[in-house]
């Protein structure tokens, strides 16, 4: 070797070595940004950047910046996949972030277990998501704790006669209904009605009507924010007072602007809530406040909670190998996550408590906290 030549190879090999260091890690997001489910993703996003620009502004992980490439699915029915496909093989991201609704993370899921990248959905509650495979992962509970959740929660309130009202396109909805049935009728409950309907629908008179019928002490009604308003508001005007129940679908911007009222009285299941005394959970209020000039609600926490996560199994796993980042991330035990310490199970589900909340005057206010 030409000795003279030594300084300026150990030049190049420093740069590379720099270059290299400061690498950025791509990270995929999917969310319905646009159409019927907007709100969700829009907040889960809005929680995943606040995260994201925090871990960069204190240096990023591994001394890597972080970037999140964010990818619009539409609320329909197949651009999640093609969301995904785009993520993967375009822009060669390590890790998958969403989706929130689950009929959009089973699209994908399946893309990211071929492909051997790690999904985590911030919010998507069906259990078929996570046995899609083992590298897919979720932050929030499942639709059998949540759907027992509120069944026991409609027997303790005596309760004993329930009408059902379950959006048919939707995974979602229709297992949350599944669990809840079950619980609610091996331990006395009686469902008195099942009605059906179908996202997108605006006009509800016909199944509200046959609740009404059936004078039931409450109605289930494990749906989305955009129809859960409107069914809200007809059933108000059609003289059904009966309050409703629902699930974590329910948070929407939308929803009590829409329902204008209809929906006080009732109660619904969800991961977070700001009033949670919590000095992490305030902080977290206070900054995004301060970002956004609004108040973060589940799907915005649950966003964070779900950066954060991938975050600490990057460092625990010393890269992005993507078998020893989906180790990493199966291995997360005892995370304080803002919507809960979140350990996840052999299954991939995150162990953690669920949240009452009601709807009086027009606001959200905590019930109770129920743990696993």
């Amino acid at each position: 070797m030409n000795l003279r030549l030594l300084p300026a190879l150990l030049g190049l090999a420093l740069l590379a070595g720099s270059a290299a260091a400061q690498e950025v890690i791509k990270i995929g997001e999917f969310a319905s940004l646009t159409g019927g489910n907007a709100s969700f993703g829009q907040e889960s996003h809005k929680g995943t950047q606040l995260a994201i620009d925090e871990l960069n502004a204190a240096g990023g992980v591994l001394g890597r910046k972080l970037q999140l490439i964010t990818e619009d699915d539409q609320s329909a029915a197949g651009q999640a996949a093609t969301a995904v496909q785009k993520l993967i093989a375009q822009d060669k991201v390590v890790a998958l972030l969403g989706e929130v609704a689950s009929s959009k993370s089973l699209e994908g899921a399946p893309i990211a277990q071929r492909n051997k990248i790690p999904m985590i959905s911030p919010a998507s509650t069906n259990p078929k998501v996570t046995e899609t495979g083992d590298y897919i992962f979720r932050v929030c509970f499942i639709d059998p704790f949540q759907g027992t959740v509120m069944a026991k929660f409609a027997l303790s309130k005596g309760w004993k006669k329930i009408a059902l009202l379950t959006d048919v396109k939707q995974d979602y909805s229709v297992g949350l209904a599944e669990f809840f049935v079950k619980y609610f009728t091996a331990n006395g409950g009686t469902i008195v009605r099942d009605q059906k309907y179908s996202s997108g629908d605006k006009d509800f008179r016909a199944q509200l009507t046959s609740v009404k019928a059936a004078s039931p002490d409450a109605v289930f009604l494990p749906g989305y924010y955009g129809e859960v308003a409107l069914i809200g508001k007809q059933a108000r005007l059609l003289g059904l007072t009966a309050p409703f129940l629902g699930g974590d679908g329910w948070v929407g911007e939308s929803l009590l602007p829409v329902a204008a009222g209809s929906l006080d009285g009732s109660f619904f299941s969800a991961h977070f809530s700001p009033d949670d005394t919590r000095p992490a959970v305030q902080d977290f209020v206070r900054r995004f406040r301060a970002k956004y000039k609004s108040e973060p609600d589940d799907m915005a926490a649950l966003g964070y909670d779900s950066a954060m996560i991938l975050a600490d199994a990057i460092k625990r796993a010393g890269g992005t190998d993507s078998a020893k980042l989906r180790d990493a991330i199966a291995a997360t035990k005892n995370h304080p996550g803002l919507t809960g310490v979140i350990t996840l199970d052999a299954q991939r589900n995150a162990a953690k408590s669920a949240v009452i909340l009601t709807i009086r005057n027009g606001a959200y206010k905590f019930q109770e906290s129920v743990a696993p």
